[in-house]
């Protein structure tokens, strides 16, 4: 029997054996470990397939050869050629394991009868332990193949979980700093949203306390202005009282003047004296009334001036009455008296006695003897015309000016504002503002709208409101002379030559600018208005120009400063026209008026302390103009004032009112000695039109 057959009889053996149910393990090669185990562990599966073989051995040894170790040897890859179809890998691997646990279970437990085996026995079993062996080998070789590849795969797998530590470590580190950061972020927030609410809480706080310091000074504002109409009502109710006493002491005295017994003329009075004496009760029972502590109120006191009014205007009825009798009487007996002489007088037709002087004459000689106390008749006469100019514009807004209506007093007030801001605006700014001032005034006197507090007011909306206007204005011109250029010299030229332009465009509010200054600076005239029989001290100086109130009569300087401002603004005005006027119209109020103003001036005693004042104005603000103009005979009038006129000013001057007159001495030596007046500050140049 050939080994070919002897090893599928040996492989149909191991399948009719137990061992055909060993199952086949498809990784028994990456497990060698485990093939090695069962060949250790079953050596009684080749002893069994020794005897099996051995049994047969004698019935079919005569056609095998002997077999010989090296033949053994010589074949260890026939297990490898074996022909079996690769179909069945399960059998062979059981084949493989019985050859492979006979041939350990031979060489653990020698059996004596081995070496009695055949050669075929022999062969089988070499080729059993060659098997064994490859196997064997191999399983080793795939064992350290597994183990180096699983060393390879458990250095891959530890660099790789070192490597997933590492990212793993940090990703914690990263999520460590993350949370860090976050706690940071958020005790920033909590702190910035700390901060804000403290500075929310300050602000709120802030803003309470302003609120508070408003409420505590709207309070005090509240209460000044209670105290302030307090004392302003407890001022207004003493004057009324003081207006009241006045009015009944001045109905008193009225009433004396009624004397029912008087013989004059022979009339009978006693209505007059009744009237009187019901007009006296009346006041004196609205005396009692406001006895008790209270003030009396306007009512009261629109009645007592109604009863002063009525008893003035009887005691005036009542002279007229008397002096119509003593005429009548006065003319009886001249009647009688000259029927008495006329028979004296014809015999003494014949007889021209010696006349006296005519007054013209005893004038020219008084005038001889020593200068004037009073201006000339024409001065005068002019004085008064524009007195009664003023008087009369007065008395036509009457209805306008005491109107109840609320919509008149309205149109009132704007009309004044109209009139009165504008001149209380010009200033020496620009030649432009002025302009647009003299522009507004102009418009205004035009019967034409204007802006007024924003809104347009026109002196057309009521009859008499260009007559207001003018007369407001021209008021108020005066008025800025009398203040504004008296504490500042330099505004005299602005105000004056606005004035002088609205002078030569409407007439009319020049003659009321000169009435309203000649009232109240009699000196601008030159007037010394004399004092009458029967008026008082008081009025008196009323007239002369003093302020007069309930506290007593104003001090001389601020008496000085006012009539210096008026003086000064007279001066300017008689100088200066408006630029943008006709030049081909004559000068309504030029400079002959400064010249006849300082002849009269010079023709007239001097006044302590008020005459060397206004000749040193009025020669500082207009001398340089009037020098220009009449030269020669200027420079006279100047040698004559020096040499003639000053020292009669020092001889009236007392020891404490030498200031005014050192000035005008040192202004008319310096003038002398240069033989130039310097231009007056504050003249407006010809660049300032273009300015």
């Amino acid at each position: 029997m050939s080994a070919e057959s002897l090893r599928w009889d040996t492989l149909e053996a191991l399948k009719n054996s137990s061992k055909r149910k060993l199952k086949y393990n498809t990784d028994w090669l990456e497990k060698g470990e485990g093939v090695l185990e069962s060949v250790n562990t079953t050596p009684s599966l080749s002893a069994w397939v020794l005897r099996q073989l051995s049994s047969r051995s004698p019935q079919k040894a005569a056609p095998s050869s002997p077999v010989s170790v090296s033949g053994l040897s010589a074949e260890p890859s026939a297990p490898a050629r074996d022909p079996s179809p690769p179909a069945e890998p399960r059998g062979a691997v059981e084949r493989e394991e019985v050859q492979g646990d006979a041939v350990e279970n031979t060489q653990k437990d020698p059996d004596p009868s081995i070496s009695l085996l055949s050669a075929r026995a022999t062969q089988v079993e070499g080729c059993i332990r060659v098997c064994e062996k490859n196997h064997r080998d191999k399983a080793q070789e795939l064992l350290r193949q597994r183990l180096e590849l699983q060393e390879e795969m458990v250095g891959a797998m530890a660099s790789r979980e070192s490597e997933q530590l590492k990212r793993f470590e940090e990703l914690m580190e990263l999520k460590r700093r993350q949370e860090y950061q976050s706690v940071r972020d958020m005790l920033e927030r909590s702190s910035q949203e700390a901060l804000g609410r403290q500075e929310k809480l300050k602000e709120e706080h802030r803003h309470r306390m302003k609120i508070q310091n408003l409420k505590l000074r709207e309070a005090e504002l509240q209460r000044l202005r209670e105290a302030e109409l307090e004392r302003q009502r407890q001022v207004e109710g003493r004057d009324r009282l003081r207006r009241l006493n006045s009015v009944q002491e001045e109905v008193l005295q009225l009433n004396t003047l009624i004397d029912p017994n008087s013989v004059q003329a022979s009339l009978d009075l006693t209505g007059y004296s009744v009237r009187g004496n019901q007009l006296c009760g009346h006041v004196s029972e609205i005396i009692r009334t406001t006895a008790e502590g209270e003030f009396p109120s306007a009512e009261d006191m629109a009645r007592a001036e109604g009863a002063l009014q009525e008893m003035r205007t009887m005691i005036g009825i009542m002279r007229q009455d008397i002096e119509a009798a003593l005429e009548k009487k006065r003319r009886d007996l001249a009647e009688e008296e000259e029927k008495r002489k006329q028979l004296e007088l014809q015999r003494q037709q014949e007889v021209k006695p010696q006349t006296a002087a005519p007054p013209a004459e005893q004038k020219g000689k008084q005038r001889k003897a020593g200068l004037q106390t009073s201006a000339e008749e024409s001065t005068l006469k002019w004085y008064k015309e524009l007195q009664e100019i003023s008087r009369q514009c007065a008395a036509s807004f009457e209805e306008l000016n005491s109107s109840k209506d609320m919509q008149t007093k309205k149109l009132r007030m704007e009309l004044q504002k109209a009139a009165s801001i504008p001149v209380s605006q010009i200033s020496s700014i620009s030649g432009s503002k002025l302009r647009e001032i003299f522009d507004k005034i102009d418009v205004l006197l035009s019967c034409k709208s204007v802006q007024s507090a924003g809104r347009p007011v026109s002196a057309s909306q009521h009859p008499q409101g260009l007559d207001f206007v003018s007369y407001k204005l021209a008021e108020k011109f005066v008025k800025q002379g009398e203040e504004e250029v008296a504490s500042h010299h330099e505004a005299a030229f602005p105000i004056a030559v606005v004035a002088s332009g609205i002078w030569e465009r409407h007439p009319k509010v020049g003659d009321l600018i000169l009435a309203h200054l000649h009232k109240k600076c009699p000196y601008s005239v030159p007037c010394y208005p004399p004092m009458k029989e029967g008026t008082s001290i008081e009025e008196y100086q009323r007239i002369l120009g003093y302020r007069v109130d309930d506290i007593g009569v104003e001090a001389q300087d601020s008496f000085l400063k006012r009539m210096s401002g008026m003086i000064r603004l007279y001066a300017a005005i008689i100088q200066l026209r408006w630029p943008y006027g006709n030049k081909q119209a004559a000068d309504p109020h030029g400079l002959n008026h400064g010249w006849r103003w300082l002849a009269q001036m010079l023709n007239m005693e001097p006044l302590a302390d008020i005459t060397a004042t206004l000749l040193f104005d009025f020669l500082e603000v207009c001398g340089n103009a009037l020098m220009k103009q009449y030269q020669g005979q200027f420079w006279k009038l100047i040698l004559m004032i020096k040499e003639e006129y000053f020292p009669r000013i020092e001889a009236v001057t007392t020891t404490g009112q030498m200031g005014s007159v050192m000035r005008l001495k040192q202004f008319l030596e310096d003038c002398l000695k240069r033989r130039e007046i310097p231009v007056p500050k504050g003249h407006l140049s010809s660049s300032f039109w273009r300015s």
